[in-house]
């Protein structure tokens, strides 16, 4: 089955694969189009995960000292039973 086109100098045909060929490359090229989007993006993805990595180190250091404290204080309150029930 052969494509009837028109163009300029006339009327040509184009061979069945001629046209699978450039239906291929219109799914390819829309395939790339697709990942040029999906990069761009990866430059912002990689500063929201800096960002987050920040974070969670800053939450780490802070569950750190409350977890030292919640150990204070419970040393403070069994000094403080033995006081109290000897």
């Amino acid at each position: 089955m052969q494509e009837l086109r028109g163009s300029a100098d006339g009327v040509h045909y184009r061979q069945p694969w001629v046209v699978g060929v450039q239906e291929q490359i219109e799914r390819l090229t829309k395939r790339v189009e697709e990942f040029e989007e999906v990069i761009k993006w990866v430059p912002v993805v990689n500063t929201k995960i800096q960002r987050l990595e920040a974070e969670v180190k800053a939450l780490t250091v802070e569950v750190d000292n409350l977890t030292g404290q919640v150990y204070n204080l419970s040393v403070q309150v069994e000094t403080l039973e033995k006081l109290w029930f000897d």
